[in-house]
């Protein structure tokens, strides 16, 4: 087996009915491994599920909701025979600037991206530790962003999430290994992608007057990126294969950036 071969093992996939989180859980499926993906999108997600072929399957998930993800767990260890990876891509940025913050949008996006990580680590430290359901230990990849590294306008809650997904990473990876759970817990940092949600972020920034248009936004990204463009999902999905797999066995509580530089 290659440090990069993921065949046998068992991973879900929050978010991975579309953008990133359906490019990762194809990625992994590629790299060997048996893919269950989780989705509020019953319909798209199913459809991600039947694409990867056979031996993979769908849940419905709230990452919000911790009786959702008990149950989406515990439906993913009997679909796959166990459990040995987790990614918490699921999450949401819904542009503001601070002077007309909603307070309904600054909890939407807590509840999805920083609590929906918690709970979503929570209950893959409880699948995979040793008196768990699956109880071979594993992996936990967080996905967090650039915003979390830099001060980009309009997007300080978005961003303040992110940053706590980084300390919710590092302070899992450290109980982890403390407890004896032998799950190494790690994160990595996408720079702008042009998915629905980067092309919403573009016409966002632009639409509350930070930038004159969504390509001047864009441009201004990629002015700020060393590798002089924007990133693909499959930059971040070979990234999530990597801190999956063998090759990253001794890599534990860190955030990978995934940004052509435009976080250092």
């Amino acid at each position: 087996m290659t440090d990069l071969d993921l065949t046998g093992r068992k991973a879900l996939v929050t978010g991975g009915a579309q953008g990133l989180g359906e490019g990762m859980a194809q990625a992994l499926a590629d790299a060997g491994a048996h893919v269950v993906v989780a989705d509020l999108q019953d319909d798209l997600g199913t459809k991600v599920a039947e694409s990867l072929g056979e031996g993979h399957g769908f849940v419905h998930l709230d990452v919000s909701d911790d009786a959702s993800w008990e149950a989406a767990v515990a439906s993913a260890v009997d679909q796959l025979g166990g459990l040995d990876i987790l990614v918490n891509n699921a999450g949401i940025e819904i542009t503001s600037l601070l002077v007309d913050l909603d307070a309904a949008a600054v909890r939407k996006q807590l509840e999805v991206n920083l609590l929906g990580t918690a709970l979503g680590i929570k209950h893959a430290f409880r699948t995979m530790r040793p008196e768990g359901a699956a109880g071979q230990g594993g992996v936990v990849v967080n996905v967090a962003s650039v915003a979390a590294t830099i001060a980009f306008p309009g997007i300080s809650v978005y961003s303040a999430t992110k940053s706590g997904v980084d300390r919710l990473t590092r302070v899992a990876a450290m109980e982890s290994g403390k407890l004896g759970y032998g799950v190494r817990v790690n994160c990595i940092y996408p720079g702008l992608v042009p998915t629905a949600m980067g092309a919403g972020l573009a016409n966002d920034v632009a639409s509350i007057g930070l930038f004159g248009s969504p390509e001047e936004a864009v441009g201004a990204v990629i002015e700020l990126t060393p590798s002089g463009r924007l990133g693909e999902v499959s930059d971040m999905a070979d990234a999530v294969v990597f801190l999956a797999s063998d090759a990253a066995r001794f890599v534990n509580g860190v955030g990978l950036p995934v940004d052509g530089g435009m976080g250092m």
